[in-house]
């Protein structure tokens, strides 16, 4: 059954992090070389700080095109309000998140760690698998 499924079972694993203390372009360089919609935000005791977003990067490059220089760091622009998810909650539960949300990705945590991200390619790709797997079961 579909509400079985849970975000962990289909969250990227293998995780592209930033600091703070990176720059700007090189954060936006990372999220288009992983082909990635934002990044956690990570301090030196590996807590979440804050999400740096493709949404943060276009505000960069905007305000580059005015300041005529692209400079900055992460911590400068990241969002520091950050809404997690469990890694055991349902993927039907996270679809209506996603639904009812402009976030294209959220971290996702496990007794307190941060574990993954799940973004809604990762929630589209959950769905439609396990919908297909119900009808050639049926």
């Amino acid at each position: 059954m579909l509400t079985k499924v849970t975000v962990s079972e289909y969250m990227t694993k293998k995780l592209v992090t930033l600091t703070k203390n990176t720059n700007v372009f090189d954060a936006i360089k990372k999220l288009l070389d992983h082909h990635i919609t934002s990044a956690p935000v990570i301090d030196s005791q590996g807590h979440l700080a804050g999400m740096f977003s493709e949404k943060d990067g276009i505000q960069v490059v905007l305000e580059s095109v005015y300041n005529q220089g692209m400079s900055g760091q992460v911590g400068e622009f990241m969002h520091k309000d950050v809404i997690t998810v469990d890694a055991n909650s349902s993927i039907v539960d996270l679809a209506e998140r996603f639904h009812n949300s402009a976030i294209r990705s959220f971290p996702v945590f496990e007794e307190g760690h941060l574990v993954g991200i799940v973004s809604r390619t990762d929630v589209l790709r959950a769905l439609t698998q396990n919908l297909a797997s119900a009808k050639i079961a049926s």
